[in-house]
């Protein structure tokens, strides 16, 4: 059974008159890996260091195996917890294998000198940690990536049964912002080591952790694991960023891919129906973009098991649906013509064209000379994709001469949309 390793209750601390943190609770079962995120100055460092008791909390307490940690001795508390600071300043000449050899000291009686245990431990945690060939230069030496393996060596030393981190990867290479990380998710799922770490990278976050907890001026704003925590609407209203969350096929999480400051531009397609023509991958990104800026979007006709049906399918968007490797039926493109006929603009995405899906161009052409705003995306390779003997690429000729609007690539529809969605809107109001 897991057990509960760690608990913060109603924990509140201030710099002086300044509140930094407010009604923190949370628990931490043994052999989580918990990562703290939120925006710059949202109390994600003092609450580590409060948890690390470097810290007395105004309000609140911080239990470990449900004893209160102040009331553990600091000798017995450093057997237990390993910290990883930020900002590590090392003044003394110490070589790197002295400065790693000091995790050991809470496990040492007064005057020991280090054992063949100790040196075997120090070397275990130098070698995972591509130390171990810095081990006679002198930490002071050392550039700051290098320091902070060093310093993840040393805690690794203590033997810990949990690790704190604060910003463990903020100095590193992408190589070793990858192996520290992969080390700490080997140690916490072999070891049971308990990991608390704060990271900025909210892709580590998603990669790396079981449980995320979201921080925004001082409070808990979302704690869960990381699709729970770390969806597209928290980060607008946390970060103020809008981003498409990507599946990642080869992690099974997902990536997080920044887009646009969200300020300036919410709300921008309310009241504006979009219908999609895509299919392959070519409308997800723009499926939820175009969600995330307010417009109401519809999608057809779309393979079931297509990328693109399952993001709409995500999203919940109306769409029409066929069975794969099937020519679209009558009744079919009689529904797609019905959310068409429902939309203000119709979006045709770079997709390929054969006589099986052709009804699906015909489609928007009508939409076009029925007055309905009609942006062609990417029609620059309309060639490789058309399988029709040329017969896609004569109506897409039509269609640019009847003045749809030519689009090169999916990011420059935002500012025609803008623009046709505030001709709508004035329309409308008139």
């Amino acid at each position: 059974m897991t057990k509960l390793y760690l608990e913060v209750s109603k924990l509140a601390f201030s710099y002086g008159e300044h509140p930094v943190l407010k009604e923190i609770s949370f628990q931490v079962q043994q052999g989580g890996f918990l990562t703290i995120i939120g925006p710059n100055g949202s109390g994600k460092s003092t609450l580590l260091k409060n948890i690390a008791a470097a810290l007395v909390p105004q309000e609140g307490k911080v239990f470990l195996r449900s004893e209160d940690i102040f009331k553990i001795r600091p000798r017995e508390l450093a057997q237990k917890m390993a910290v990883v600071p930020q900002n590590t300043v090392i003044q003394f000449p110490f070589t790197v294998l002295e400065t790693v050899l000091m995790g050991r000291i809470p496990h040492q009686r007064r005057f020991q000198g280090e054992s063949s245990r100790d040196l075997a431990l120090a070397r275990w945690a130098m070698e995972i940690t591509n130390t171990w060939s810095l081990r006679e230069r002198l930490v002071t030496e050392l550039s700051g990536g290098e320091r902070q393996r060093v310093i993840v060596a040393r805690a690794l030393t203590q033997e810990p049964q949990i690790l704190l981190l604060d910003e463990p990867t903020a100095h590193l290479d992408l190589q070793y912002q990858m192996e520290l990380l992969e080390l700490l998710q080997s140690l916490n799922q072999t070891e049971r080591v308990t990991v608390l770490a704060v990271l900025h990278d909210l892709n580590l976050a998603a990669q790396f952790s079981n449980y995320v907890l979201m921080l925004n001026k001082g409070r808990i704003f979302a704690a869960g694991p990381p699709p729970e925590v770390l969806t597209a609407a928290n980060i607008r209203q946390v970060y103020g960023m809008e981003v498409v969350i990507t599946p990642n096929e080869l992690t099974g999480r997902f990536n997080i891919i920044p887009i646009a400051r969200s300020a300036t531009e919410s709300g921008q397609g309310q009241n504006c129906r979009v219908h999609l023509i895509c299919g392959g991958g070519t409308g997800s990104y723009l499926m939820e973009r175009l969600v995330q800026l307010g417009y109401q979007v519809s999608c057809g006709v779309l393979n079931i098991g297509d990328s693109d049906w399952s993001k709409a399918k995500a999203l919940e968007l109306p769409m029409v649906e066929e069975a794969p490797f099937t020519a679209i039926r009558q009744e079919t493109y009689r529904k797609n013509q019905a959310l068409i006929e429902q939309a203000d603009m119709v979006i045709v995405l770079p997709i390929p064209f054969g006589h099986g899906n052709l009804g699906n161009l015909l489609q928007a052409k009508t939409a076009l000379l029925n007055g309905k705003p009609l942006i062609l995306v990417g029609n620059d390779n309309l060639k490789e994709r058309d399988f029709t003997g040329g017969e896609a690429s004569r109506i897409y000729q039509e269609m640019l001469q009847q003045d749809a609007l030519a689009v090169p690539k999916p990011q420059g529809i935002f500012p025609v949309l803008a623009r046709l969605a505030q001709k709508n809107s004035n329309q409308r109001q008139g």
